[in-house]
């Protein structure tokens, strides 16, 4: 017998070729595809009485044509058209825009549905929809009608039937796919009728109910297949089980020229209790910027060297590769360990050095960019691969680099501190260890949000910053004039800059420079030749320079609030106190709430939870590649308690025996068998 996903969406009744080719856009090939199309909202034609409505909101009411339709017209095509109707104790003007057509049908007498705005001081509706009830078709009197994303020739109207004709055809082929025992702890309504009640509502109660079965089901069978890889990759011993002493990882952190947080020791325990084990270790460290995550790094590659292999250190861009390469070699000084940088910018003789180094051993740790991921780059005994600021790499990308070893162990890194919900949506196939703790002696940095016209009292704080020996940044969104955005640019504020402090040195940095230009910069920054760094984003990620206090960041509006609180972080790294000044005249709301946020709090993971209640989960790291899902119906923020439900129960499923043998979850598992990874394929 035939699956609802293997007919074409061609065999329902009143869908032409045409309309086929258009609804393949919409990603619908077949009537499994068209009966999980769900309505993003509702239009409400429920009757109200006008005596509970308020002055300006939309209303359906039921009424009788009384007197003559009024209709006048403006130019060729524009025309209104006015009748009195009677709602209850009310004779109320309604008010319809270019439908002329209706005018012969407005007959005294005749009952009305009028869906449209009230003007209660005016006695008029404003009307967007009207219908005759009992006159045939599709009556929307008195129900609450879905609204579906659309577009080209496919109306509401005729999304509406083909799904009503779809349900009709097909509706008794609808599967239940979760266990009963999950729908029945849950008191979920079955698939059918959920599917059924989501298009076509009964009432606000049911449709809810119909979203909760299927919101729980989308979030299950998601969760379902992270569990399930992590379960699978538990009971694999194909990875590199680390040898690793303790005593020697403590010895190597006595040399370490501070104190380690608590926060991190307790993530360096569960890291290295991954790697001793035989299965692969795959792994999310996060911490708040500032909080101490390359250090655990170190130690994690130290470990794996000392064990016999090599590591791979792969970041976003070669400011922050050679500043990790630097930071290594010191910590590793005097331990025997070669680290080197493999970046797209060596010469070439100086790369070849560098591949025969990794093919042959002698180097240990290689730090890089993307050009770690090359073809023609080979590993002795790959056994650690750490990605740092994991979401700026794509999947595609994380695993070639995997591929370079025998399974070796990952560490993905993040400065974005990902609330739970998001954390164990797009990486709930990995373990997760957090940093919260601050490093010992940390100040809290201090965060002001200013106006333009305020710039001179600015001018007079980096002007007393530096007389105290220390430097700032001053950050601004875009590297040259823009027509379209009134942005300060970095061009024109460098100029502004050397004329505001002639006896100061100012440095200028922006992502046109070439890597050589970008190095210099920030040497003379490192070392305070520079007092006063003018630049673009490029400093966002991972630039350490203790001595500067001082961050101001012009047009903040233009920043999201995680490249705020990233921006933020490149001060405050040393035992000074730290400020960050927000320069910014915000004309939207967004714009304002995001500059509160900033000066409420420096939490990460405060700001991170803010930010997506603002922006909402599909922006929330800003790029495509960030792995999260796109769902159907499910809201990453208002089904938080739902996620955390599924996750809890796939992973018990996951670990029962009789989950991967039993005929009562053969669904399921039939779900899982169309991942690639479940059919053999490496996933990253």
């Amino acid at each position: 017998m035939m699956k609802l996903d293997q007919i074409s969406v061609r065999q329902i009744k009143g869908v032409s070729a045409p309309k086929e080719q258009e609804l393949h856009a919409f990603g619908v090939q077949t009537v499994a595809d068209l009966i999980d199309y769900f309505p993003f909202r509702y239009e409400d034609y429920r009757i109200r009485e006008l005596t509970d409505v308020k002055e300006g909101e939309k209303v359906t009411v039921l009424g009788h044509v009384r007197g003559a339709p009024v209709l006048q017209r403006y130019g060729r095509t524009k025309s209104r058209l006015t009748c009195k109707v009677e709602v209850g104790q009310w004779l109320v003007t309604a008010v319809w825009f270019n439908r002329q057509f209706l005018q012969d049908q407005l007959v005294t007498g005749r009952e009305i549905m009028l869906t449209g705005k009230w003007e209660q001081q005016r006695l008029q509706i404003t009307v967007s929809d009207s219908e005759f009830p009992g006159s045939g078709g599709a009556a929307k009197t008195g129900t609450l009608q879905p609204v579906y994303s659309v577009g080209g020739s496919i109306t509401q109207a005729w999304m509406r039937k083909t799904i009503r004709q779809a349900m009709t055809q097909y509706g008794v082929m609808i599967e239940e796919m979760l266990p009963y025992e999950l729908v029945q702890r849950h008191e979920l309504m079955g698939r059918r009728d959920a599917v059924q009640r989501i298009h076509l509502p009964d009432d606000t109660k049911e449709g809810q109910a119909a979203r909760r079965r299927l919101v729980y089901e989308e979030l299950f069978l998601f969760q379902l297949k992270l569990q399930a890889y992590r379960a699978l990759n538990r009971k694999r011993n194909d990875g590199i089980a680390h040898r690793i002493e303790s005593e020697t990882i403590r010895q190597f952190a006595a040399t370490l020229p501070f104190e380690l947080t608590d926060a991190q020791k307790k993530v360096i325990n569960e890291i290295l209790t991954d790697m001793r084990r035989s299965s692969c270790m795959n792994r999310l460290l996060q911490g708040d910027v500032g909080s101490g995550k390359t250090v655990v790094a170190a130690i994690t590659l130290y470990a794996a060297v000392k064990a016999g292999h090599q590591g791979a250190l792969m970041v976003p861009t070669e400011i922050l590769a050679d500043q990790h390469m630097r930071s290594l070699q010191r910590l590793f000084a005097d331990m025997g360990i070669e680290v080197a940088l493999l970046t797209g910018s060596l010469t070439e003789r100086k790369r070849r050095d560098v591949l025969a180094g990794l093919q042959m051993g002698m180097i240990d740790i290689a730090v890089g960019t993307h050009a770690l991921i090359q073809e023609d780059v080979f590993f002795r005994s790959l056994g650690l691969v750490v990605v740092d600021e994991q979401h700026r790499f794509g999947v595609n990308q994380r695993s070639v680099l995997r591929r370079k070893g025998m399974n070796p162990d990952v560490l993905t890194m993040t400065a974005t501190p990902i609330p739970r919900t998001m954390a164990i949506t797009a990486f709930g196939d990995m373990d997760v260890s957090t940093i919260k703790e601050r490093p010992i002696g940390r100040k809290p940095i201090k965060t002001y949000w200013v106006k333009h016209s305020m710039m001179e009292r600015v001018l007079g704080f980096i002007r007393k910053e530096v007389s105290k020996g220390r430097q700032t940044y001053i950050i601004c969104p875009l590297i040259e004039e823009s027509e379209k955005l009134d942005v300060q640019n970095a061009i024109d504020l460098y100029v502004q800059t050397q004329q505001s402090f002639p006896d100061l040195r100012v440095g200028l940095l922006h992502g046109r420079l070439t890597a050589s230009e970008k190095d210099s910069v920030m040497s003379a920054f490192g070392v305070n030749e520079t007092q006063v760094l003018v630049a673009t984003t490029v400093v966002e990620v991972g630039v350490d320079v203790p001595n500067a206090t001082l961050m101001i960041i012009m047009d903040a509006e233009r920043f999201g609030l995680s490249q705020l609180h990233q921006l933020r972080g490149r001060v405050g790294r040393g035992e000074h106190q730290s400020h960050c000044i927000l320069v910014a005249d915000p004309k939207s709301e967004t714009g304002r709430e995001r500059m509160k946020v900033m000066t409420d709090t420096d939490d990460g993971f405060e700001v991170s939870r803010r930010d997506l209640e603002i922006r909402g989960p599909g922006d929330f790291f800003g790029t495509k590649q960030s792995g999260l899902p796109e769902f159907r119906l499910a809201d990453m923020v208002a089904d938080y308690e739902v996620l955390e439900q599924a996750r809890e129960d796939a992973a018990d499923l996951t670990a029962r025996d009789d989950f991967w043998t039993s005929e009562v979850f053969a669904k399921v598992r039939q779900v899982l068998q169309k991942d690639p990874f479940f059919q053999g394929e490496q996933l990253d």
